[in-house]
């Protein structure tokens, strides 16, 4: 059914594709012709004939259709929307904000669309350019694997302990009988609460036939009720649980309902929920999630045989004491979480399914639709919120290694430089020239010649079993930082040793003398030292033995 305007006093009553129904009343204290139009050009933009389709975002609309009356009324302008002028509109565009400039021009265009009301230079305004342009806004950051691994936890032990207690306190109550014939003691006034239901300490005493404060005096009964009916932080934390394990988007889960479950044998559930952005979809949960629902279920089991007819539907269903009504189907996003804070998280469950979207494994995606982890998001925009939701840091680390690897291919690109004798002679030729060009003075070229600068080659002795990555794999480790690992060769030049010998490759050896490839750097460091007695070739290249990892 399409949205249908009411009369006296202005309003709009909607109804939306996922069945709910709403009825929004426009209260102004002198209403203006231009209410009516603009809900008339609202009434266009709800469902089924225009994008809106949902209560919040007729509330939205409705904001903005104040604001404008409001404007109008203080500027003295009583007509509709045909007596609008270009500068007045122009006015109050420049100061209302994005939202309600955003809202008013899509309820003029739309009521102009269908009655031709607008002047037409007001028309051509109302189709240009925003004055307020909306704010940009980033993606929703994950939780970091520390804070994940928190939020799970608390979650998981709120959940768990309050269903121990319940079990406890069915048992207690299985063994009880009516406090009127037997004793006042907790079993006794668990029997009690699982025949009256969620009951104060006033309901139960007039079943006993007593004052209030007899019963408060003996503790009570919100203890024994709480541990019979799950409470709002408890269903909080369930429901928490749930977004974790499926990644179900938050206005999916919260308004599931028993009859939304499907099970297909004893350990398979096919979960069916509406997404408010699209329309009712389905999924298989996995294992983790249909145990908790199993839990959930028989949780919630005793507050279900209590619960008005018309809630005992809803999968979320709880008592809320300090609420009012106190029975509730679900739990507001904006309700308070008492364990939150006293456990040192923060709960947002919008961030709840980024983070699901980004821990879970993501090793065949490769930018296809076909392979997209959510179906309703496109591979770019998985891409930029999703597979990219990295610290500063990590950006810094991917960048440079994207420009290390350009540097690589143009160095490939080059053609080979081959010299020939004539080439050498020629190069000899020239190298005064070399040198003077790269500016270099006598001192330089001797600390060059002279072995005091480092001029050496470098080698590793195994790549497959480097101590910065897997074993059997190539080495990743960057050229700086094989002068502490153990496997690196070095060929120092003709005379004297590196100073990377000297101050990094020495005290490695010292500490380790016995290594096969330490003894190798060693070795060739010795011979090369002046005035060192040479090695012998085998010692100077001993294999290593077979079936022997070098020392990491």
């Amino acid at each position: 059914m399409p949205a249908e305007l009411l009369g006296d006093p202005a309003g709009i009553s909607c109804a939306f594709s996922d069945g709910r129904r709403s009825r929004h009343v426009v209260v102004t204290p002198d209403p203006l012709p231009l209410v009516r139009d603009l809900l008339t050009g609202l009434a266009g933009l709800v469902h089924p004939h225009g994008p809106v389709d949902a209560p919040g975002t007729v509330t939205d609309y409705l904001a903005g259709v104040r604001d404008l009356a409001g404007f109008l009324r203080a500027r003295g302008a009583r007509g509709g929307a045909g007596a609008l002028t270009r500068v007045l509109l122009a006015e109050y565009w420049m100061q209302a904000g994005w939202r309600h400039e955003s809202a008013t021009r899509r309820m003029l265009a739309a009521a102009d669309a269908a009655a031709g009301v607008l002047r037409p230079e007001v028309r051509a305004l109302v189709a240009g350019r925003h004055f307020a342009a909306m704010p940009v806004t980033a993606p929703l950051q994950p939780y970091t694997e520390q804070e994940w691994e928190r939020l799970h936890r608390v979650c998981r032990q709120v959940a768990d302990e309050a269903f121990g207690r319940y079990r406890a306190a069915r048992a207690g109550a299985a063994g009880g009988d009516d406090p009127r014939a037997a004793r006042w003691d907790g079993g006794n006034l668990r029997w009690l609460l699982t025949r009256l239901g969620p009951a104060g300490d006033g309901e139960v005493a007039a079943w006993l036939g007593r004052n209030r404060s007899w019963v408060t005096a003996r503790g009570g009964v919100r203890s024994a009720c709480e541990e019979l009916y799950p409470t709002m932080e408890v269903t909080a934390a369930y429901r928490l649980l749930l977004g974790m394990y499926s990644g179900i988007v938050p206005d999916g889960i919260a308004d599931l309902g028993v009859g939304d479950i499907d099970w297909a044998g004893d350990a398979t559930v096919l979960l069916g929920y509406v997404k408010r952005r699209t329309a009712a979809e389905s999924m298989t949960l996995p294992r983790k999630a249909v145990r908790l629902l199993e839990q959930w279920l028989e949780h919630s089991a005793l507050t279900r045989e209590h619960a008005p007819a018309g809630l005992a539907g809803r999968l979320w269903l709880h008592y809320n004491r300090f609420a009012s009504p106190r029975w509730r189907g679900g739990v507001s996003a904006r309700a308070p979480v008492g364990w939150a804070p006293r456990a040192g998280v923060q709960v947002d469950r919008r961030r709840v399914r980024t983070s699901y979207l980004a821990l879970r494994d993501r090793s065949r995606w490769h930018g296809s639709t076909r392979s997209a982890i959510d179906p309703n998001h496109s591979p770019a925009v998985e891409g930029d919120h999703y597979l990219t939701a990295t610290t500063a840091a990590q950006q810094d680390m991917v960048e440079q290694i994207i420009e290390d690897a350009q540097q690589d291919m143009l160095r490939r690109a080059a053609p080979a430089v081959i010299l020939t004798d004539a080439g050498v002679s020629d190069l000899a030729g020239r190298y005064p020239e070399l040198i003077s060009r790269l500016g270099v003075d006598d001192t330089a070229i001797a600390e060059l010649t002279g072995g005091t600068r480092d001029v050496f080659a470098a080698a590793c002795a195994d790549p497959l079993s480097g101590l910065h990555g897997p074993p059997g794999k190539p080495c990743p480790a960057r050229p700086w930082v094989c002068l502490l690992c153990p496997l690196a060769v070095f060929t120092p030049p003709a005379r004297g040793e590196p100073a990377a010998a000297q101050g990094v490759l020495r005290p490695a050896v010292a500490a380790d003398a016995r290594s096969a490839v330490h003894g190798r750097v060693r070795a060739i460091c010795r011979s090369h030292r002046p005035g060192a007695r040479p090695l012998p070739p085998a010692a100077a290249g001993r294999p290593r033995r077979r079936g022997r990892r070098p020392r990491r």
